[in-house]
């Protein structure tokens, strides 16, 4: 489960994302606190949260494109460095009580442009770190690291608003990269595995989407986690929702609701890595399950029950997410990895903004139960159809029989389909 983390420059980088994304998740309960406090606007948190999100959907191919052509461990350098020197500023504004709104759209608009280069890059460097043998295990742990960090993050953002206010938040998390940025300093250059890097050229981000078009592998897999992450991920919409509107119990059962669903993520992060191969079969599998449960809890009867369910929600929704995106790398030419990663994560960040008002509408015109079934029915829709859709490019047929007293579904080739038939 843990056999990536004996590479020792995979070690170190892991060892400072634990620190960074406690200190991440940390600012963004901070950030949003501070912004309700300011305007006494909800509107004013959205707006926030989506200019940190919209240089990724404005400028993330390009990202991918110089991701390629540089260096990634210098690259990561200075992107780690300027989120820390916002978050510093944001604390120093804060502290002495010159902090306006704008200052806070300002510090998530910088951060957002640095994740344009920040986010593909640390993607695609983990196979520089680790190889392709363990980087399915990687991705994993890097998974389980962020969601360990979503469980212990806005726990001690709310100590730490409370006890001392929330400019002491930025400023934990503006220290905090100095736990990555140490890391990628003490790495040994020499064990990295050496990818050539692109040169610099006319159309290369073009280049880059015809390389994805011709690859039905990785065209459907990025479509099948657009469909997740646009209409099966709303759940800052549904939960806060169904906290409040249906079983009427207020903040606390929000918070649960996160809680269990960040718990079932952690475990599917980690039972990924226990499992060391990405099939696609597992991830299809798994989008069918996240969408079927989604549709049983908008149907459920009672609290317990609905809290029950955001374990497995949560651990097949992350079982799509870490499979999906060890597919999309280890199917990728290195020199392509930086330019697909970060179309990759375009799709996956940039189909909230798109998916949130669409849920929204519907909760507000037909109530939460029918948003979150509409959501759940579409990501699992959407996996039968890719499924079938990729079974026909790869010259696949459904296989249905028992193997050692127990069902079995999988999909053979048509010439091993036709030979048990004629056995038969």
């Amino acid at each position: 489960m843990f056999g990536s983390l004996k590479v020792r420059n995979y070690r170190l980088f892991f060892a400072g994302q634990v620190v960074s994304n406690i200190g991440t998740w940390m600012q963004r309960i901070a950030q949003d606190w501070l912004v309700l406090s300011l305007t006494g606007s909800a509107t004013a948190v959205g707006v926030t949260t989506a200019l940190q999100f919209l240089p990724m959907l404005l400028f993330g191919l390009y990202g991918g494109v110089l991701v390629d052509r540089l260096n990634k461990r210098r690259a990561l350098f200075v992107t780690q460095a300027s989120m820390a020197l916002t978050g510093i500023a944001l604390a120093l504004l804060t502290l002495s009580g010159h902090v306006h709104v704008w200052h806070v759209y300002l510090a998530a608009f910088v951060v957002g442009l640095a994740t344009v280069v920040d986010n593909p890059a640390r993607q695609s460097f983990v196979s520089e770190m680790v190889g392709p043998d363990q980087l399915q295990n990687a991705v994993s742990l890097n998974s389980a690291n962020f969601q360990s960090a979503r469980l212990v993050g806005p726990a001690v953002a709310g100590l730490m608003i409370t006890g001392v206010g929330t400019g002491y938040a930025f400023l934990f998390n503006g220290l905090s990269f100095v736990a990555p940025i140490a890391g990628l300093l003490l790495m040994r250059a020499r064990d990295l595995h050496v990818v050539q890097r692109a040169p610099r050229g006319k159309g290369q981000l073009r280049e880059g989407l015809r390389y994805v078009a011709g690859r039905p592998d990785l065209t459907w897999t990025i479509i099948l986690v657009g469909f997740i992450g646009t209409f099966g991920f709303n759940f800052p919409v549904y939960l806060s929702a169904f906290a409040d509107d249906v079983f009427h119990a207020g903040a606390g059962s929000y918070s649960l609701f996160n809680t269990l669903m960040a718990v079932g993520s952690l475990a599917g992060a980690l039972l990924a890595a226990r499992r060391g191969t990405a099939r696609l079969r597992v991830m299809l599998a798994a989008a069918v399950a996240f969408g079927g449960l989604e549709l049983v809890a908008a149907t459920a009867p009672s609290l317990w029950l609905f809290s029950l369910l955001m374990v497995p929600i949560g651990m097949f929704g992350m079982t799509v997410n870490v499979t999906a995106n060890t597919t999309v790398q280890m199917g990728t030419d290195p020199a392509m990895r930086g330019r697909v990663m970060a179309l990759y994560m375009m799709v996956f960040m940039g189909g909230s903004p798109i998916g949130a008002p669409i849920a929204g509408w519907i909760t507000d015109a037909y109530g939460v139960r029918a948003g979150l079934a509409v959501g759940g029915a579409i990501a699992a829709a959407a996996a039968v159809v890719i499924g079938l859709v990729l079974a026909r490019v790869g010259n696949l047929r459904l296989s249905v029989g028992w193997h050692g007293g127990h069902p079995r579904v999988r999909f053979v080739p048509r010439e091993e389909q036709e030979e048990l038939a004629a056995a038969a």
